[in-house]
């Protein structure tokens, strides 16, 4: 009898594909992931098309889509849709142990044997936050115990670097900055303070008095930087204990991040392609073909079942995602270049994008104070930056029964309504849908008052 596969997913929260010199990023972020990536296969348009990380999640653990799971919102409320089996409980029926690190309490985390926790968030007041380390210390123990074990496992972890706050520990504050952040002259970042929904939230994370917005991009850079140094820890002990032949390695992420972008600053909430994008990886010397590059359009829904096949186990599963081994053996794979798009972060939108055409429809005013609809051509304006609704009408209407068209049809195929109509109270304030943008602006809220005050106390310190 063969030996069974073991695997280790590792999924990089807000980790967005464009800012990884793997992905041709100007910056060197990912230089060992660089080096890992060149003995797998590298998937260089992966989507996670429903926002945010609970449902980016859902998708990558069931390898169905959000009518599938029912899951869409942050603040999501119950389990899994009826019937769905997790990958943890796949592989725990299969006789594997399984570990999940730092992504308990989740609906698509139900199914693992053990739960470990570690440090993954921080403040200014707490000082740099070594996240990726702190997940280190709790992960290397555990893969050593699981290789003593006399079974096959499963390792999961869920990486906080480059989530929010940016606080990513000496040197790589300043490996990509060389300016100064303080300047009086730079006025980049008033419009993010202005922002009331999450100006205390910045206010935690921010240094006390920082003008400069490339300060804080420079911090996720960073952070993305320092997450690479640290998961190189990772491949070595892999190495070391001599199981890298018989153990597959994902890398991928829940979502991506917006910077500076669409005025949805440092989150990662909105559809555009800076948050839908994500990196994805395989690894496995014998069964994944070394050094490949493919530029097809997949899914974080195709994970669970190329995972499967890869480890040569038959789950008798009807998946929404396709198995992306297809590919690595050199053969067609039915493509899926449109696809829907949804959020319910602090936003509730949905949408229909095609390799040319992004279309987002709002279901309820948001607190940004955008146009119900947004049209975008990807190929002219791949940053999204000119909105074509009202010059583009008959685009609009296209996309627009499409999506509805996909909508009744997995809906009929689902027999349960779409979820992004069903979750009306996502945002957890109980009072139903928002009526106006300026209602969602007044209502939602991100952060501590009490922490920053704290903080803008130190700066009228300094200034004394």
């Amino acid at each position: 009898m063969d030996k069974k596969i073991n695997l280790i997913l590792i999924g990089i929260d807000s980790l967005r594909a464009d800012h990884m010199s793997l992905y041709g990023y100007h910056r060197l972020t990912t230089p060992h992931i660089d080096r890992f990536a060149e003995d797998g296969c590298v998937f260089m348009n992966t989507f996670s098309p429903h926002i945010p990380t609970t449902s980016g999640y859902a998708g990558m653990l069931t390898g169905l889509d959000a009518f599938g799971t029912n899951v869409v919102a942050l603040r999501h409320k119950g389990d899994l849709a009826e019937g769905v089996v997790t990958l943890p409980e796949v592989l725990a029926e299969n006789g594997y142990n399984t570990t999940c690190v730092g992504f308990k309490g989740n609906p698509a985390s139900r199914g693992f044997q053990n739960y470990l926790e570690y440090a993954g968030w921080g403040s200014y007041e707490e000082g740099r936050s070594p996240k990726a380390e702190n997940l280190n210390a709790v992960t290397i123990p555990e893969l050593k115990r699981l290789v003593k074990e006399d079974k096959p496992f499963f390792l999961f972890l869920r990486h906080m670097d480059p989530h929010a706050p940016y606080l990513p520990p000496g040197p790589f504050e300043r490996m990509f900055y060389g300016g100064d952040e303080y300047d009086p002259d730079n006025k980049s970042l008033e419009p993010v303070y202005a922002f009331k929904p999450f100006r205390d939230f910045f206010l935690t994370w921010f240094p006390p008095g920082c003008t400069d917005k490339d300060y804080i991009i420079a911090q996720y850079d960073g952070a993305v930087a320092y997450m690479d140094a640290c998961i190189k820890n990772i491949f070595t002990t892999i190495e070391s204990l001599g199981i890298e032949e018989d153990t597959l390695v994902v890398i991928t992420a829940d979502h991506g991040e917006t910077l500076y972008d669409h005025e949805c600053y440092f989150d990662h909430h909105g559809l555009y392609d800076c948050t839908l994008r994500v990196p994805l990886i395989f690894k496995l010397p014998g069964k994944v073909p070394a050094g490949k590059r493919f530029n097809s359009y997949v899914q974080l829904k195709d994970i669970m079942p190329t995972i499967l096949d890869l480890m040569g186990i038959d789950a008798d599963i009807k998946f929404d995602g396709r198995d992306l081994v297809t590919l690595m053996r050199g053969e067609k794979l039915v493509e899926d270049p449109e696809f829907y798009i949804t959020e319910c972060t602090w936003m509730r939108k949905h949408g229909w994008r095609t390799p040319e055409w992004k279309l987002i429809h709002a279901l309820e005013p948001d607190f940004h104070f955008k146009p119900e609809i947004e049209l975008y051509n990807l190929i002219e304006d791949p940053e999204e930056n000119h909105n074509l609704a009202e010059e583009e009408p008959e685009v609009v209407k296209f996309l627009e029964d499409r999506m509805q068209k996909h909508i009744k049809k997995r809906e009929e195929e689902t027999g349960r309504t779409n979820p992004m109509y069903t979750n009306l109270d996502w945002h957890g304030y109980g009072c139903g849908p928002f009526k106006s943008s300026q209602q969602a602006y007044e209502t939602l809220y991100i952060g501590s008052p009490e922490a920053a005050k704290r903080i803008q106390a130190l700066l009228d310190k300094k200034k004394e």
